[in-house]
């Protein structure tokens, strides 16, 4: 297949969870079919290095751009202009004009079979119509997260504009799944989601993947008594999990074992997180080369997320360095995990904080625990396993057009 792989924001480096989901598979679909890939780098960036690190892509462009940033005046100006559109804030300063201009002369050539929008933002850069089967990769049910957000902003103005940002991003969703030949979810649960909000849509689901070869425990000595998260802290469902840790979990926890220690591990924590960290002696990263080490260092490795969509490769990542997880039911959200069997389930301060203390007061659970969830993920999700499914999707949207 000739394929068109449309993604705003970025592939490189893998920081993120997206990045590291649609670099693996395109990784391996470039392997077997001839891929072109879109995206953009922010100034300053090296996007070079993208092209290296994807040798069997036909050809890798990424155009400069930076979305604008919430609390500037160029994302205040963006916000007012999306009061008269009908696209929430979110996808209007993605729509990047150079990349939708050299994707609209791409699918007018003739020269594409297939052309994969990644994320909803993708989609936003596409023509309104195109002879060329859309497959619409959907990492998050995105209006379900800005509902999240919603749900959880005490402050009145905030909240008010947020409401009214999900209901726009969910009429954004519901038309880009109509106007796309497939749909691919994430998991069965977003799939079933994304199909309540889009009913005439063609809606299939894949797993999520990691690589089980670079995820495994390279001998870094356990730290006792350690907890660790990793994510990209610049993510707002990533700062308000570890704020929510901070403030309400932690505390507890110390009561139990005052001798607790946590690191945070992740790009971009912003000074008000660094300032929170600190007070609550939590150790905070910022970017690292390799994570591995630091989850190495954990006993046991906490997502304590109450907003979010999709699924959360960290998970996957930590099962498959053999560690111990306590996740919230968000944080597990679609991921094929048995509660208690591969990681221990927990919501709410009171009953997250009795679950870490008892697994740190507990090492033949906690190495039980990480041994079922290394074999589980190491068994059936390979990156191999995932881009093949994606592949299938891709050609019988193909066929079906």
């Amino acid at each position: 297949m000739r394929i068109l792989w449309v993604k705003p924001g970025g592939l490189w480096p893998l920081n993120v969870g997206g990045r590291l989901r649609s670099f693996h598979i395109l990784s391996e679909l470039s392997r077997q079919h001839r891929v072109t890939v879109l995206t953009t780098h922010r100034p300053g960036e090296n996007h070079h290095e993208l092209t290296q690190q994807l040798p069997h892509c036909e050809r890798v462009t990424s155009f400069e751009y930076s979305a604008p940033k919430a609390g500037t005046a160029s994302f205040a100006g963006m916000l007012a202009r999306s009061w008269t559109s009908a696209l929430p804030v979110d996808l209007l300063k993605w729509r990047v004009p150079a990349l939708r201009s050299e994707v609209e002369s791409i699918l007018n050539s003739g020269n594409v079979d297939v052309c994969v929008a990644d994320f909803l933002y993708g989609s936003v850069n596409m023509p309104s119509t195109t002879s060329v089967p859309v497959v619409l990769f959907s990492h998050n049910v995105e209006h379900i997260l800005w509902k999240r957000l919603a749900d959880n902003e005490k402050q009145p103005l905030r909240r008010a504009i947020l409401e009214m940002e999900w209901r726009k991003m969910r009429s954004s969703e519901r038309s880009a799944c109509a106007r796309s030949r497939t749909v691919v979810a994430v998991s069965p649960q977003d799939a079933a989601c994304l199909g309540e909000n889009a009913p005439g849509a063609r809606i299939r689901s894949m797993p999520t993947g990691v690589d089980t070869h670079y995820f495994r425990a390279n001998g870094t000595p356990e730290t006792p008594a350690h907890l660790v998260f990793s994510g990209a802290m610049d993510w707002y469902p990533n700062e308000d999990a570890m704020l929510f840790f901070m403030n309400e979990i932690l505390p507890l926890v110390r009561r139990e074992v005052p001798e607790v220690t946590v690191t945070v591990v992740g790009r971009n924590p912003s000074a008000r997180f660094r300032a929170a960290g600190d007070a609550a002696g939590v150790r905070i990263t910022g970017t690292v080369d390799d994570v591995r080490s630091f989850i190495d260092e954990g006993a046991v490795y906490v997502v304590p997320l109450r907003i979010g969509g999709g699924t959360r490769l960290k998970i996957f990542e930590a099962l498959s360095m053999g560690k111990a997880v306590v996740s919230t039911s968000i944080g597990a959200e679609g991921l094929p995990l048995v509660p208690e069997q591969h990681y221990v389930r927990a919501d709410g301060a009171a009953d997250f904080s009795s679950a870490v203390v008892s697994l740190l007061r507990d090492p033949a659970r906690r190495r039980v625990l990480g041994e079922t969830g290394r074999d589980f993920v190491q068994a059936h999700y390979s990156w191999q396993e995932v881009a093949r499914t994606f592949e299938t999707h891709c050609e019988e949207a193909l066929r079906g057009h």
